[in-house]
């Protein structure tokens, strides 16, 4: 008989406390479960179940094998989903979470030729800036910036993304342009407020010290468009991602405010909740961005 419905019939029979209920599960009969048990017990030589004319339950032996029956069982009925998930045509609903400024302006361009390739698949994009937990609240995955925090989850890396310190030409007329970062301190800063800690900018100088800029900011709003925009009139000096400002400053709208300085290259990544497979909405639309972003960052934009 076949080892693995050997191991069913029994795990079964363990699992519904009888062979008269283990054949109802299974689909089969009774006799054929008997069958099945009767050859496992005598392929390994040891009794695996005390029978009863009322119950059933496993030996002490019976128990030790069950165990590892069971994770057999599973990960065999993992494999077999794995098989057919990947063979399936991605649809369904994917529910992803972005951050405001990355969605509005690089994934939302890119939507409609995804929903072309996939035409089964909806989409429910959730445009906010905090830190959102992808099962309790209900996302497939999400883009994230930057470190990742959340080791628990899968991630594929999509692009990267400078960050600089960048603001108009007249404003560097009209106050002069920092040499050092000491020099901040006599600057308009402008700061973003959905960040933790975000009146302090953590720079690199020149000679590799790491550094902590603690300056209260002239204008501090919650979106990264309107910090740009406030940059481009000549209010201060905004540090920013490069998906932002990429554009602003190939026009010559913006200057980077201290050009010695390291550059801060951040991952853009895909992430999404830990498991045996991906499912197929999800590794699709991944792919896509992969393939989408290909040519992108760290500054190109």
């Amino acid at each position: 008989m076949d080892r693995l419905s050997e191991m069913e019939a029994f795990a079964t029979v363990v699992d519904q406390g009888g062979f008269t209920d283990a054949a109802k599960k299974m689909g089969i009969s009774k006799s054929a479960v008997s069958k099945h048990v009767s050859s496992l017990e005598a392929r390994l030589g040891a009794r695996l179940l005390n029978r009863t004319t009322r119950r059933v339950s496993p030996t002490e032996i019976g128990l030790a094998y069950y165990d590892r029956a069971r994770r057999v069982l599973n990960d065999a009925g993992e494999a077999d989903a794995l098989v057919t998930s990947m063979q399936s045509a991605p649809s369904g609903l994917l529910r992803i979470s972005v951050a405001t400024d990355f969605g509005v302006n690089h994934l939302s361009p890119v939507l409609g030729d995804f929903l072309g390739e996939f035409p089964d698949i909806t989409v429910n994009m959730v445009l906010n800036n905090r830190y959102v937990e992808l099962i309790s609240e209900g996302f497939d995955m999400a883009i994230r910036i930057g470190e990742l925090e959340d080791s628990t989850l899968r991630a594929r890396k999509l692009t990267e993304t400078s960050r600089r310190m960048i603001a108009s030409p007249g404003y560097f007329e009209q106050f002069g342009r920092p040499q050092k970062i000491d020099d901040l301190n006599d600057h308009k800063l402008l700061h973003y407020s959905n960040q933790s800690n975000s009146a302090v900018w953590k720079l690199k100088a020149p000679s590799g010290e790491k550094r902590q800029v603690r300056t209260a900011g002239w204008l501090t709003v919650n979106d990264g468009q309107s910090l740009l925009n406030a940059a481009i009139s000549g209010l201060g000096i905004a540090y920013l991602p490069s998906f932002l400002y990429a554009d602003a400053l190939a026009k010559g709208l913006v200057e980077e405010a201290i050009p010695d300085l390291p550059v801060d290259t951040q991952g853009i990544y895909a992430v999404y909740p830990p498991g045996r497979f991906t499912q197929p909405k999800v590794r699709a639309f991944i792919d896509f961005l992969v393939h989408s972003f290909a040519e992108k960052g760290p500054d190109i934009w």
